[in-house]
């Protein structure tokens, strides 16, 4: 569940404005198994009547497609079984730093927490900002500037739909492929591997 305060009366808003970015979210190279699983879509809870915001706070709703799969590790109640606790932290995501802050000694609190319907849920309330910032004639486009040090020559002016055509999302389609090899070689290795991209 997502809450989104501060967007003002008389803004039209729909489920279909929120599903291009969650849709977009779902692609690119190196994604994981749950992207297949997952099925991305903000259900407009509240704060929106006949297609216009009302000024009260916006929920939205994502749906967790694999939660009946955790509901005995997440259990809710306690149980007599003592859960499996993981200890492993994964590089280049939230486990050590959450684990740490939160004081946990399972780590799957943490990445659970920390999981990708985690950050569905802040680009459906990216979305509704997108939104309220096209009434005003701002867009926003993003491209990937290196990967793993795979640096990209970013060209002027940049083809967006290049980039959306991308798996990478990078504007120069050369790098694009050293960068592709080098999430390959990470993967193939049991890594991660990093990167740097531009929000314009």
């Amino acid at each position: 569940t997502i809450i989104v305060e501060g967007v003002p009366a008389g803004l039209s808003l729909s489920e279909s404005d929120l599903a291009v970015d969650l849709a977009r979210r779902q692609k690119g190279y190196g994604r994981g198994g749950r992207m297949q699983i997952e099925k991305d879509f903000a259900e407009i809870m509240s704060g929106v009547r006949q297609g216009i915001t009302l000024g009260s706070p916006i929920a939205l709703w994502v749906q967790n497609r694999d939660w009946e799969n955790w509901q005995g590790p997440m259990s809710i109640a306690k149980t007599d079984k003592e859960p499996n606790r993981i200890t492993r932290l994964r590089p280049g995501h939230a486990d050590l730093a959450g684990a740490v802050k939160y004081d946990q000694n399972d780590v799957r609190n943490i990445l659970e927490r920390a999981s990708a319907r985690e950050t569905a849920a802040r680009v459906a309330g990216g979305g509704v900002a997108k939104r309220l910032l096209s009434e005003f004639g701002i867009e926003l486009n993003a491209h990937v500037l290196s990967i793993s040090g795979r640096s990209a020559t970013v060209p002027s002016p940049i083809d967006w739909h290049e980039v959306e055509e991308s798996p990478v999302r990078c504007a120069d389609p050369v790098a694009g492929k050293r960068m592709i090899k080098a999430i390959d070689q990470a993967k193939e290795a049991g890594d991660t591997a990093g990167g740097v991209f531009e929000v314009i």
